[in-house]
């Protein structure tokens, strides 16, 4: 099982996040794939002093990527769809 710091890896800054952030106010991280909802839930809110109301997660599957004649995978890990009380918002997606 991961840590508290461990549970969330880093967020993500991606057109579809951004996307997500403006119609439904909802941050994206990428998180460990062992990590349960309640432990992204407290890592959240302890490392951003925030307040979670809700947590949607996806398993991101492994993928098998060609380079030449070497193959290899990428390794599976989790998504986290985070959304914040209302009011609050983190300085790490506010550009």
């Amino acid at each position: 099982m991961p840590d508290l710091f461990g549970a969330v890896v880093r967020p993500l800054v991606t057109e579809k996040s951004s996307v997500a952030y403006q119609d439904r106010k909802e941050y994206t991280f990428r998180a460990d794939p062992r990590a349960t909802k309640n432990q992204i839930r407290q890592a959240i809110e302890s490392l951003f002093g925030v307040h979670v109301v809700h947590i949607r997660t996806l398993q991101q599957r492994a993928k098998r990527k060609t380079r030449g004649r070497s193959q290899g995978t990428i390794p599976r890990w989790k998504k986290a769809y985070v959304r914040l009380k209302d009011g609050e918002s983190l300085p790490v997606f506010e550009g």
